[in-house]
């Protein structure tokens, strides 16, 4: 059997993918993309890097908590790069990784259409549970 690179390795696993299926890790990786604190921190990464505290102020109502447990999440899955430079306090700065910029056109995209289409949704909204009230 000829030897494989690690490139063809990963070519070859990630052809058995579907996400369609409940253990598949593709699957797992769309619930986590699919999370909203984690579609605006890429957002608002793009910007360069940024403190925790500098994200918290910008994602209005995410609690320390959240913003923590999203970007270690985000730091796992090599979108998100974590830096500590030694001073008193402690500098801790985070920014997208090359694999993290690579979903930016997607996450902002995403963030466009939410922006723009939010009208008729919320049109949307009230006519089904005008329509839905009555029944």
């Amino acid at each position: 059997m000829p030897t494989r690179t690690a490139a063809q390795r990963r070519a070859e696993a990630g052809a058995g993918y579907d996400a369609y299926l409940a253990e598949c890790p593709a699957r797992q990786l769309l619930d986590r993309i699919a999370d909203k604190w984690v579609s605006l921190s890429i957002n608002a990464l793009a910007d360069g890097p940024q403190r925790h505290s500098d994200l918290q102020r910008r994602l209005a109502s995410v609690s320390q908590k959240m913003l923590t447990q999203t970007l270690r999440n985000l730091e796992r899955d090599g979108l998100v790069a974590r830096t500590v430079t030694t001073s008193v306090p402690a500098r801790v700065d985070y920014e997208l990784t090359e694999l993290g910029y690579s979903l930016l056109p997607v996450m902002r995209a995403i963030k466009g259409w939410a922006e723009t289409h939010m009208d008729r949704v919320h049109d949307a909204r009230l006519s089904y549970d005008e329509v839905h009230r009555a029944s």
